[in-house]
């Protein structure tokens, strides 16, 4: 096995909590340097990390083979597009990009680089959603006629990271939060053929969206995705009504929980939930009426890079493509639109 040399382009949360423990721990990669401006936190934390002033002088290393592009939202075009003109293969956090233009763009150049692009929608593999789509593929509930999904937060003070709260290109809860529960419903369900938003503001200060309700319509379902920072009281996280049943489960967060606490990604119990979040199944199974608690699914953020290993080293598909990104632009631009004209919009 030839681990792959990486490099991220920042550390602040993402590359400290949601990348290095993966990169670090999994053997078929090799953390090999991050771009930081002026300090030196990941050599610190990871002995032999090599310090990149630049992002010039870090894609000018031949050594290096995987670039993530783990900065602000409306960066991602800008240094995706210099890593694939280097010759890196590249992941980029979400949101792809910011508009649907950007993302076709790097998609043709990755092509004609013929290097691997793929987007981190590491919420693919939570607790919950892995749970999720395990009682779905069994069609216990029967043909889904109703969904609903939930990404919601009390947290009325503004971030302390400025780029988050100053209106701009790729700002706003829509493209942070929205990004994942878009893309999971679209995993689930596909395109919808047409789609309503309602986006707005509600924090005190606030300057950029901080709820959005979106309305999928398809022929025989309507799936709703939410989202809002004033929720004390959480609704749960996932609900799923069908036709033989319903499935109930709560919104957890266990895998970033457990590295925001300093927590190594390789132990038996890894991504695993409490009982007390297990999701309540109420169905109708072999003609017998079934109301039950259901174990969930183990989550677990290296599935990911496990899958990006064999992308890059043996050809496989990429575990989340740059079409699947570019869809969830797609999803979100025309929310925009819907929610500006206060129309159903037509996909």
């Amino acid at each position: 096995m030839k681990p792959i040399n990486t490099a991220l382009c920042s550390f602040g949360m993402s590359g400290w909590v949601f990348h290095a423990p993966f990169l670090q721990i999994n053997p078929s990669f090799n953390f090999y340097g991050v771009w930081e401006r002026s300090k030196n936190l990941a050599e610190q934390k990871y002995s032999g990390v090599k310090t990149f002033r630049t992002l010039e002088d870090m894609l000018a290393e031949d050594a290096i083979e995987l670039v993530v592009v783990n900065t602000p939202n409306y960066t991602h075009y800008e240094y995706a597009k210099k890593a694939l003109e280097a010759g890196k293969h590249v992941v980029v956090e979400k949101p792809f990009t910011v508009t649907v233009n950007e993302g076709n763009e790097l998609i043709e150049l990755a092509g004609k680089q013929n290097k691997k692009l793929s987007v981190y929608q590491n919420r693919r593999y939570d607790s919950d959603y892995k749970t999720i789509k395990k009682v779905l593929s069994q069609n216990i509930l029967g043909d889904i006629v109703e969904a609903e999904l939930h990404f919601d937060r009390f947290k009325e003070e503004l971030s302390p990271k400025l780029h988050k709260e100053k209106p701009g290109p790729g700002s706003g809860s829509l493209y942070d939060l929205g990004s994942h529960l878009i893309d999971q419903a679209l995993q689930l369900f596909g395109m919808p053929e047409t789609m309503f938003a309602d986006i707005a503001s509600f924090r005190p200060r606030s300057k950029v969206p901080d709820y959005f309700e979106i309305i999928f319509f398809y022929h025989d379902k309507r799936v709703r995705v939410k989202s809002s920072y004033i929720v004390r009281e959480a609704l749960p996280g996932y609900v799923f009504h069908g036709l033989k049943g319903s499935f109930i489960k709560p919104k957890t967060n266990v895998q970033e929980e457990m590295l925001q606490a300093g927590e190594i990604p390789d132990t038996p119990d890894w991504g695993t939930e409490p009982e007390s979040e297990r999701g309540l199944l109420h169905a109708e199974i072999n003609g017998k009426e079934v109301r039950e608690y259901i174990e969930s699914e183990k989550g677990n953020y290296n599935e990911y890079y496990d899958g990006i290993y064999e992308a890059i080293r043996n050809n496989k598909p990429v575990p989340v493509t740059a079409d699947d990104g570019l869809k969830v632009i797609k999803i979100i631009e025309a929310a925009y639109k819907s929610n500006e004209t206060k129309k159903v919009v037509d996909l």
